[in-house]
Order: C-alpha cells, then structure tokens, then sequence
C-alpha cells in the first residue's frame, strides 16, 4: 500500500487552515494536524515530522513563519512552502535564507496549492537523488587528519587543515572556504560532518561546519570568522563554549 504524504499545516486563520486542510484531503494527501503557533508546530514536528511544511509567515506568537522554518531546519530537512499575505521585499529576504520550495500568496487559488505540492514533492525526490549520487561519488575527496584532497578536473588538490576557515552548504553540495579561495564539493554536510576531524571542526548550524581554531568572535546568535558571520544555535553554542572551554 502506498503511503500518503503527511502535510503539516501552521496556519492561525483557522478558516483559512481548514480550508486548505479540506482541500489537500480531496487531493489525496494526508494532514498531520493544524497548528495556529510555531512553537507548537516544532513540538509537533519533533513527535510526527511531516513530509512537507506548510507554513503562514505572518503567524502570531512568540516565533513567525520565517522563524519556526530555521528551529526546525537545526534539525531537520523537511521542504517548506510558505503561505504569505505580504509580499514585500523585506519578508521574501527573510524568507529566502531558509530555501523554502515554493511561495502561495492569500488569497490563494486550490490550482496553486496543487501545483505548489506537487513541484515540492518532485524536487525533494530529485533532491534525494542527488544525495545517493554524491555520497556515490565521495571518492573524490580524500580526508586525513591534517588536509582535504579535493578533486579538480582530473587532479586532487590539497587543502590543508590549517587554511580552511569553514564550509557552507549548498543543498547537496559544499563549498569550502579558505582566505583566498572555495572549492564546490560534490558532498552532503552531513556526510561532510562525519569525515572531518572532530578536534578541528564543529558543526554549529544546518548549513555550517566551522574550523574551531578560526573562531574570532563568539556573539550572541553567531560568530565571526574572517569577516563573515555565522549563525549558531543555542544549544550548539552552550556546546561550542564547553569545547572552548570558557565556561
């Protein structure tokens, strides 16, 4: 028997909420629950994740829309589609940083709502394509304790430890930073996190792994390393300060 995809909807126009809820029933797919508040929603998340997120930016409460997708993202990989009332610049900015899958404007139309689901679903079954195909090519990266070989054309080229600064990711990709050049890894974060030397790096948000010794600046919500700043999450830092040894 196939299973149904599981939409999570947080939404604090119940009207609204049930609407979409009807409507996503009538197209075959399964509704998880509807949650009028972020935190709840990443309460919900934590006890039965969804497939996809579907999830009003203007939400009233401690946390909005924008802020409920990147929580959730510290630990999960679960595709968002925005719902939204405002478009203006300054939100779809927001908004972008957290690679949401698709936008539905209020009011919105039942034919966008399918199609917004059905483009999310495709792309996250090519995204997971993508990911058996980099971890299928990670013999292209050579790790050992002090360098990184990365291939270029038909060449490996060494990094070592000691320049990288730190490595961002790129959907299914990385890209390493040094202080006068990247390289584009064919390689998740998460299998990147794995083969690194643990004294030198640490995983300090979905989308960042940094070089431990590079730190120049520990903030309140990021750090600083050559000029860029990086976000960190709470518990992460807590654990971050523990390796500094500072507390």
């Amino acid at each position: 028997m196939t299973q149904k995809t599981k939409i999570l909807i947080v939404e604090d126009e119940m009207v609204i909420a049930a609407n979409i809820s009807l409507q996503l029933t009538e197209m075959g797919y399964e509704v998880t629950g509807i949650i009028p508040r972020g935190e709840e929603a990443l309460t919900q998340i934590e006890s039965d994740p969804p497939d996809i997120l579907l999830l009003d930016i203007n939400l009233k409460g401690e946390l909005d829309g924008i802020e409920t997708a990147l929580k959730m993202q510290e630990k999960h990989n679960i595709p968002v589609i925005y719902l939204t009332a405002n478009s203006d610049d300054a939100h779809f900015q927001r908004a972008k940083k957290t690679r949401p899958y698709a936008f539905i404007a209020k009011p919105y139309k039942k034919l966008d709502l399918q199609r917004a689901i059905e483009l999310t679903m495709s792309q996250a079954v090519t995204n997971e394509d993508r990911i058996e195909d980099s971890e299928n090519q990670n013999e292209h990266i050579a790790i050992l304790e002090d360098a990184i070989f990365v291939r270029h054309s038909t060449s490996l080229v060494k990094v070592t430890i000691q320049d990288i600064l730190y490595i961002e990711a790129e959907r299914n990709y990385c890209r390493i930073f040094t202080s006068n050049k990247e390289h584009l890894l064919v390689i998740t974060l998460k299998e990147m996190d794995k083969k690194l030397p643990v004294k030198h790096f640490m995983r300090i948000h979905r989308s960042y792994i940094i070089n431990i010794s590079k730190i120049q600046e520990i903030a309140t919500t990021h750090i600083i390393i050559g000029r860029k700043a990086i976000p960190i999450s709470k518990s992460l830092k807590k654990e971050l300060l523990k390796r500094l040894q500072t507390i």
